[in-house]
Formats: structure tokens, C-alpha cells, sequence
């Protein structure tokens, strides 16, 4: 099913405009989380996404990248995504079918690929602009996640360093690095997870800003499911902050993080002071040759598109919400790029508890009671 908006003309030699109640930019699963709640509000919308096809972010993650949770706790509104025979933390490419299982199930009006250039406020309304296509919306929710901007700091002397350097985001497979040294640099689940990997083909050091923090080997996919379920419920009821999953720690102990572990790789040195043209140093003259470094230091959301509406931002460096809703443009919505955007709205499960307060807010239905485990 489409949208049923006609596009129409503004003025000779523009492009084409098709006026539709709500735009959702990104087709991935907070897009799609989104076109769930709007599908069953009966709301007129289109998703734009600028992939070539369904699965988001999850189409260019590392070959060996799993959901930290067992399937069943990890779910879409009105579906749960079902279990991988053989494998009990499901992969990269189970969950990419699961969502484009997702978006034909429920029929969402996805366009793509459509990268969206920018957003304009235009009278009661705001403009969605691609190449030369535009939409005219009454709401627009941003959805377009942070995986096409990779945070890398600058070090000193990072432009000395004579060796490979890459992010996360260019990381595949262990096999290139076999037989070097290589420098691994970041604390959360996608450095200990690469880490794990490369230090079986590589010598490897581990580098982190702040001493890692581990999550107790017995802290399964219900356990994460559950706590994120009690803080999203704190939250509803102005309860104090419980932390989530974070209050526990940063890495989930996944299998191969365990057998690294056992195998005496995660042991996590302070952040050098500076590069070399031959690899790491500190200030106390401590010198570490490496091949290659891999930083593993996160994404920053993804919001060029929403410059033209000049929102004001939050110490972080985020737009200022309520919510998912912006505080300068009442009708926009942010969602799935993290805490800032609702209680873990960057995960399958908390893009959907979100995108299902975001969207009642938008239609004004009624948002339905927090998802439980059976």
C-alpha cells in the first residue's frame, strides 16, 4: 500500500510536491517502528529511506555482528522477531530479513532509495526536499539513525601515523590484519566484540579512554529486556532514573568476548597521549608500535538534513527534545538515536516504545501499555 497523497506542482519548472500527513526519514527499525504505530492509527505517510533495500543499519555491519539479545526479546510492535535455528544471539543478516520480513508484513509505504537532502519550515508545514522530489508534511519524524557518521577523534600526530587506520564503520572480517600488530581503540560492545576477533589472526592492544566496564556473564537477553522494560516504566511514573543497562556496565559478555576473556585478551590500557609515525605513545615515554588501529569510538547522529531549521542544541550537542519531539519545531520528531530520544530508542525494542509514544503524540491516539516478556 502507498501513500494516498497526489503529488502536485507549486509553480512551473519546481519539482513535483506531494502533500502527505507525515514523513518518516529512514527505513530502518525505528522508520519502520514508526509506520507500525501510523499504519494502525489509519495516519496518511510515506518512509523515505535512502538504502537500496530494507534492513537499515544492519546491512553494513562487520560479518560476524549479532544482536546482544536472544530474538524473542527483541522486537518490533506487533511481530516479534523470530528464533535463528543454531543460533542463540541471532546475526547481522537474520535481523536485516527479519526486517524486510517486517516492512512487507505490514504493508508500510517505503520509498527508496530517496536520501533526503533537507527539511524546511514552510508556513503550517515542513518541506522535505530529495534531488527533485519534495513532500509537503504536517509532521515530519527523523529517523536516519548515526551509522553514516562515524566519530573518529584527532589525536596528535594523527597524521604522522604511517600505518592503516579505520573505523568501525569500514571493519569487516579479522582475515586483513593476520599476523599484525594492531591497536584496537574504544570501550563499549563493537571494540571488545572486534577485539575479540582480530586478537585470533593479530597481536592486539586494547586502548579505552575510561577503564571498561563488564556486564556479569549471567546477564542474558532477558535480564537486558527486563531492566530496559522497569526504567522505561520509572520514567512513565517520574520515578527516578534507574540507569538501565548501563548502571550494570557498557560490554555484554557474548561468547567470543567470554573466550577472549579466557584467553587473557581484554585487559584495557589508558588512552595514548598522542601517534607516531610508528604507532602509540604517552607521556610517561611508553612507546607501542602498531600496523594498524582500529577505532572503535562510536557515531554521531545523523541530522545534516535538519540544518536548514536551525535547532537549538543541548550541551551535548543534540537538539533540544521533549521526548522525541523538538522543543523549536513542534513538528518534527527525533527518533532512535539514542537516550536523548527515549529510554533506549537506538535498540529493536526501544525503537518501538518510543516510536509508539512519538506517534500518539502525532495522531493523537493513545499510547498503548509498556511491551512485557511472556
Amino acid at each position: 500500500m502507498t501513500s494516498t497523497s497526489k503529488p502536485h506542482t507549486d509553480q512551473p519548472g519546481e519539482p513535483a510536491t506531494t502533500r502527505v500527513g507525515t514523513v518518516v526519514i529512514g527505513g530502518g527499525q525505528a522508520g519502520l517502528a514508526a509506520g507500525y504505530y501510523l499504519r494502525r492509527a489509519g495516519a496518511d505517510f510515506v518512509v523515505l529511506d535512502a538504502q537500496s533495500g530494507p534492513g537499515g543499519t544492519w546491512r553494513h555491519g562487520w560479518d560476524s555482528l549479532r544482536l546482544f539479545s536472544p530474538a524473542r526479546y527483541s522486537p518490533l510492535p506487533g511481530w516479534w522477531m523470530p528464533d535463528q535455528p543454531g543460533e542463540p544471539f541471532p546475526t547481522s543478516r537474520h535481523v536485516r530479513r527479519y526486517l524486510a520480513d517486517y516492512e512487507h508484513r505490514y504493508q508500510l509505504p517505503v520509498q527508496r532509495p530517496v536520501d533526503v537532502e533537507r527539511v524546511d519550515a514552510d508556513r503550517d508545514t515542513l518541506l522535505v526536499s530529495a534531488a527533485r522530489r519534495r513532500w509537503r508534511a504536517d509532521a515530519v519524524i527523523s529517523a536516519t539513525g548515526s551509522w553514516r557518521c562515524p566519530h573518529r577523534p584527532r589525536y596528535p600526530g594523527h597524521d604522522l601515523f604511517t600505518g592503516g587506520q579505520l573505523h568501525t564503520v569500514s571493519y569487516r572480517r579479522p582475515a586483513p590484519f593476520a599476523g599484525q600488530r594492531v591497536a584496537v581503540i574504544g570501550g563499549g560492545n563493537s571494540a571488545a566484540q572486534i577485539l575479540a576477533e582480530v586478537s585470533t589472526v593479530a597481536d592486539t592492544v586494547w586502548l579505552t579512554a575510561h577503564p571498561p566496564r563488564f556486564l556479569p556473564d549471567d546477564v542474558d537477553g532477558r535480564v537486558l529486556f527486563d531492566i530496559a522494560t522497569r526504567r522505561e516504566i520509572a520514567a512513565r511514573q517520574n520515578q527516578p532514573d534507574t540507569g538501565g543497562v548501563a548502571g550494570l556496565g557498557d560490554i555484554v559478555m557474548v561468547p567470543a568476548v567470554r573466550a577472549a576473556r579466557d584467553r587473557g585478551i581484554l585487559h584495557a590500557h589508558p588512552m595514548a597521549d598522542r601517534l607516531t609515525p610508528a604507532g602509540l605513545a604517552w607521556n610517561d615515554g611508553t612507546h607501542i608500535a602498531v600496523d594498524t588501529i582500529i577505532w572503535c569510538t562510536g557515531f554521531r547522529p545523523d541530522l545534516s538534513h535538519l540544518a536548514p531549521l536551525k535547532l537549538s542544541l543541548t550541551g551535548a550537542g543534540t537538539p533540544r527534545t521533549d521526548g522525541t519531539r523538538s522543543l523549536d519545531q513542534p513538528r518534527l520528531h527525533l527518533l532512535g538515536y539514542g537516550d536523548w530520544t527515549g529510554t533506549g530508542s537506538a535498540t529493536l525494542v526501544g525503537a518501538a516504545r518510543t516510536a509508539r509514544d512519538c506517534v500518539a503524540q502525532i495522531t493523537g491516539t493513545r499510547a498503548r501499555q509498556p511491551f512485557r516478556t511472556a
